[in-house]
């Protein structure tokens, strides 16, 4: 099968294509990148005129749920999710049930990707067994088995021996260490981020040392043992700063932020709205403003989704008793453009840079990311103009706890193509 893109406007930060071409593919990958592409009568034509066309996107943090909770979330459902927010990648993170602490679940989750068949999805494997912090798992067992990286997510690592040999482990492996930096000692049962408002209404408050404590000692570890660590969700102007001062030391650290954190702050808690608690907590204004400084210098590589979904009936509870998280790949592309880029923060290609290319790099996946010839075709294309109105119910994932509901602005995605098939079509 041939398919032609024609008369789009293509960028890809990695492949340095800022420009009008055309993008021919056949078999799913991508033949010939030029002007003037012909048509043939064999060949498929998407014309993109007043389109962005951009490598796939990919988020590196997921929740899919399955195996053991897909009440909340499928593969299948989760697929679609990420097909309708121009995702052609994802990778899922291991707070299943069973727990993706052995090679037998990796493979599970990578054969039912391939059964559903609508995006590549990735299983980021746990570090410790069952998740209890105590011991390490088979990394390079698992690594062979499909794993594209290590971490025990929620459950921050609070071993400083376990996340050491961990990191060592992991540099054998050549996969990334992905933490979520939170001092539990600290953080406790906390529920908001420590500030004027958790104490006017009474809520237990997470310190943003909790998040801080972590980056730094990790951060140290990695400068004796030069892994590969990657700092997920962070939230607090301290660690920003951490991250861009061990960067400065060439220290091997990355860095993601969630849209959430970059567009939302701790004020709307006084709502007392459960879609708004999340780990990290939504964090003060002068937070937010650190996390936009972060992206715009370099310091945060990428924005993924923590798309954590739940049942309304889970979130449908009393502040206190309601699970952290919320839902996020369908919603973060548009509120990203429409938020950060239209308002020229940041410009379009350092957006598809951390929606792509970047993510790409820290996950070592070496033939997605960029559009070059040889390569899967793996696409999304932008409408930049087209308005749109944030609605959960619409959405293709199984939840609805989406902290963008009702929001307006323009940006959406007209085409998702995986490997040169259309997963995802906008209707028009």
């Amino acid at each position: 099968m041939r398919m032609l893109i024609k008369n789009g406007f293509v960028i890809d930060p990695f492949s340095e294509i800022n420009g009008k071409v055309d993008i021919l593919i056949e078999k799913g990958k991508i033949k010939r990148i030029s002007n003037g592409i012909k048509k043939d009568k064999d060949t498929d034509v998407i014309n993109a005129e007043g389109l962005v066309v951009s490598p796939g996107f990919i988020d590196m943090h997921v929740h899919l749920r399955e195996p053991g909770y897909e009440n909340k979330e499928t593969i299948d459902s989760g697929s679609l999710a990420a097909a309708h927010g121009g995702f052609t990648s994802i990778a899922c993170m291991p707070n299943t049930s069973p727990v993706n602490d052995n090679r037998s679940v990796t493979e599970y989750i990578i054969a039912r990707s391939r059964e559903v068949g609508l995006v590549n999805i990735y299983p980021i494997a746990a570090i410790s067994k069952n998740l209890e912090g105590v011991d390490l798992t088979e990394m390079a067992d698992i690594v062979e088995g499909g794993a594209v990286g290590f971490s025990d997510d929620g459950m921050c690592v609070m071993s400083a021996d376990l996340i050491r040999k961990a990191l060592e482990y992991s540099k054998m492996c050549r996969v990334p260490i992905i933490e979520h930096p939170e001092d539990h000692s600290i953080s406790g049962d906390g529920q908001v981020n420590e500030s004027f408002i958790s104490y006017k209404y009474g809520l237990k408050a997470i310190l943003n040392a909790s998040e801080e404590v972590i980056v730094a000692r990790d951060i140290i570890l990695q400068e004796r043992i030069k892994s590969q660590l990657h700092l997920t969700h962070i939230s607090t102007a301290g660690s920003v700063d951490l991250i861009r001062n061990a960067k400065k030391k060439k220290t091997k650290v990355t860095a993601d932020a969630t849209p959430h954190h970059l567009l939302l702050n701790e004020e709307l808690i006084t709502s007392f709205n459960t879609v708004y608690k999340v780990k990290p907590p939504l964090r003060t204004e002068k937070d937010r403003k650190a996390l936009i400084k972060g992206l715009q210098d370099g310091t945060i590589d990428c924005i993924a989704s923590d798309h954590a979904p739940h049942t309304r009936d889970e979130k449908d509870k009393e502040f206190e008793s309601a699970p952290f998280g919320i839902v996020g790949m369908e919603s973060s592309f548009s509120v990203i453009y429409d938020k950060l880029v239209k308002s020229k923060i940041i410009d379009l290609k350092r957006l598809i840079e951390l929606f792509s290319s970047n993510p790409a790099k820290i996950l070592h996946l070496k033939d997605r990311g960029m559009l070059k010839i040889g390569f899967p075709a793996d696409i999304t294309i932008l409408n930049l103009n087209h308005p749109f109105t944030i609605d959960p119910d619409q959405f293709y994932s199984k939840a609805n706890n989406c902290p963008f509901k009702g929001w307006k602005g323009q940006g959406v995605i007209e085409y998702t193509i995986v490997d040169g098939n259309v997963v995802y079509r906008r209707e028009k």
